[in-house]
């Protein structure tokens, strides 16, 4: 008998679970659910708006959502239109496939001052999520605190400092353009505890940050080793090796940027702990320790510093929110290789947590569908026919990928200045382009 199958989530492992599942087994139907309309999760939210080509991979997804036996879900949320348990009860298999959307806690002294915000917020916010489209968000500061030294602080730290020219062709969030352009901001501090070596940035991301038009990087030389320690590369790993020698040499070259004329700076301070966020009710400063690695441990020198600012963005990583009637543990669901029981399953981040890139997902797609055809050989549940039944009976709105793609076509329309789209980021618009 055919088996039934319902993907909770429309994000790279979703759809990667949903590849891996068509190309195992013939006989299966797949239901992707999604609490927003649009698919896609972090490649719409997440990537940074100035990474088109990174969002190209979508195209893939449309593919797999367009076979005959894949039907989208969108605008259907767990735990509101319809819990995990019924969803069990009605389908052969369930793939949570929800990520990790909120951040990781950050509690240092003065956590808690207006002017602190995730960076999952902060990204939201400016990629148009409707979870985010109306913080009221403070720009009127000239530095920023971004806490990380990974990819998301550095497209973090971009976006504050790219002109609108530069960002003119890209899918930024209109109210977020206008708030970023129109901030005196001049100076953005990325804070890790360690340092360059251990630093979690790819090289193309680094490079772009000596390609800005009005913004230089400021690098102390003194902080950038002249090579890897060996039990550096033994801590760190081979192919890490290699992107830790690129990361060197594209920094020693930023320690020779002249930034005279420059407007803004991108100021890289590796070695420095944040220990309090300074100020009254609103952030003014952010204090921090000088470090060294131990063992690969930050270690505390009682060395400290203060950075004027007036927004701090901790990007120190992420958790996945809990979901009635699944364990949960360490910010992401408790499993074994992907399986939290028979017939429930964990792919991407909520499997495994905030790690690696889009294509990272893929192993667990494959992983997802190896577990459901051993653990399930024959199918028989209703799938389908029974979601649709009871979305009916509790007046939910699903929408379906044919309306996903009028919404997508109204945000292309609407696109100037050589974007790609101009994002609709609430859902009560998008469901307006739909109803007329």
């Amino acid at each position: 008998m055919t088996l039934s199958v319902a993907i909770v989530g429309s994000g790279p492992s979703g759809f990667y679970s949903a590849e891996s599942l068509l190309r195992s087994r013939e006989d299966v139907t797949i239901d992707i659910i999604e609490r927003l309309p649009t698919p896609y999760g972090l490649i719409r939210a997440g990537v940074a708006p100035d990474h088109a080509k990174t969002k190209n991979v979508a195209r893939a997804y449309e593919k797999i959502a367009s076979d005959p036996r894949v039907t989208y879900f969108g605008n259907v949320e767990v735990g509101r239109d319809i819990t995990i348990a019924e969803l069990r009860e009605m389908y052969d298999a369930v793939v949570l496939a929800t990520g990790a959307s909120v951040d990781k806690p950050f509690s240092i002294p003065g956590h808690d001052k207006e002017g602190v915000l995730g960076v999952a917020a902060f990204v939201g916010w400016y990629n148009g999520h409707p979870d985010f489209r109306d913080l009221n968000l403070n720009l009127d500061t000239e530095g920023v605190a971004v806490i990380g030294i990974g990819n998301v602080a550095i497209d973090v730290a971009r976006v504050l400092v790219k002109t609108p020219a530069e960002m003119a062709a890209t899918d930024l969030a209109d109210y977020a353009a206008a708030a970023v352009h129109a901030s005196p901001i001049k100076d953005v501090y990325m804070c890790g505890r360690r340092g360059p070596l251990q630093a979690q940035f790819t090289n193309v991301e680094l490079r772009e940050m000596g390609q800005l038009d009005v913004a230089a990087p400021i690098v102390d030389a003194a902080q950038i080793p002249d090579d890897i320690p060996p039990e550096v590369a033994d801590e760190i790993g081979e192919r890490n090796v290699r992107v830790a020698q690129r990361n060197l040499a594209t920094l020693r070259e930023f320690t020779e940027i002249d930034p005279t004329g420059k407007d803004k700076r991108v100021h890289f301070r590796f070695f420095s702990n944040p220990v309090e966020i300074l100020g009254g009710d609103r952030v003014e400063g952010l204090r921090v320790e000088k470090t060294e690695v131990v063992d690969g441990r930050a270690v505390g020198t009682g060395e400290f510093s203060d950075i004027p600012c007036g927004l701090v963005i901790p990007a120190i990583g992420y958790y996945s929110e809990p979901i009635d009637g699944v364990p949960f543990e360490d910010g992401r669901a408790r499993n074994q290789d992907g399986r939290i029981d028979v017939g429930l399953y964990a792919v991407g981040w909520i499997k495994r947590g905030p790690s690696g890139v889009i294509g990272s997902n893929k192993p667990d797609g494959d992983a997802a569908a190896a577990q459901i055809l051993e653990d399930l050989p024959e199918g028989g549940k209703p799938g389908q026919a029974a979601l649709t039944q009871h979305l009916a009976g509790n007046g939910a709105r699903p929408i379906s990928f044919e309306e996903w793609k009028r919404i997508e076509a109204a945000e292309e329309a609407n696109a100037t200045d050589g974007a790609p789209r101009r994002k609709y980021s609430r859902v009560a618009d998008m469901l307006a382009v739909l109803d007329g």
